[in-house]
């Protein structure tokens, strides 16, 4: 049994973590199968996970973890706004928007650091 030493984390990581998780997505699809994408109740959901979604994010802006800390606050707010812009004129594309966004923090961090 010495051999399965080391795999007894990973076991553990899966009945604890991946399971329980997966068990919940898997009744959400199954339950949200039938419902409107337009309802009431799916607008009021959408609309509370952005707003839950905008306070993390303004959290993480204003309150910076980590080394975040060494990159000022105009400079975030810079990169926010670009990354914003960005997404706009890419016809909301989200995955556009973060990468100019990223790019802006990137840079004005190894600029800072010189």
């Amino acid at each position: 049994m010495s051999g399965y030493d080391g795999l007894w984390g990973y076991l553990v990581l899966v009945l604890v973590g991946f399971l329980p998780c997966d068990i919940w997505r898997m009744l959400g699809v199954v339950v949200g199968r039938g419902i409107d994408e337009e309802s009431e109740l799916l607008v009021w959901v959408r609309a509370v996970a952005t707003a839950v979604l905008a306070g993390v994010i303004a959290k993480i802006v204003f309150f910076p973890p980590g080394a975040l800390t060494m990159i000022p606050l105009p400079v975030r707010l810079t990169a926010i706004a670009c990354g914003f812009v960005a997404f706009l004129l890419a016809r909301r594309s989200v995955f556009v928007g973060l990468a100019i966004g990223e790019t802006v923090l990137l840079t004005a961090g190894f600029v800072l650091a010189r």
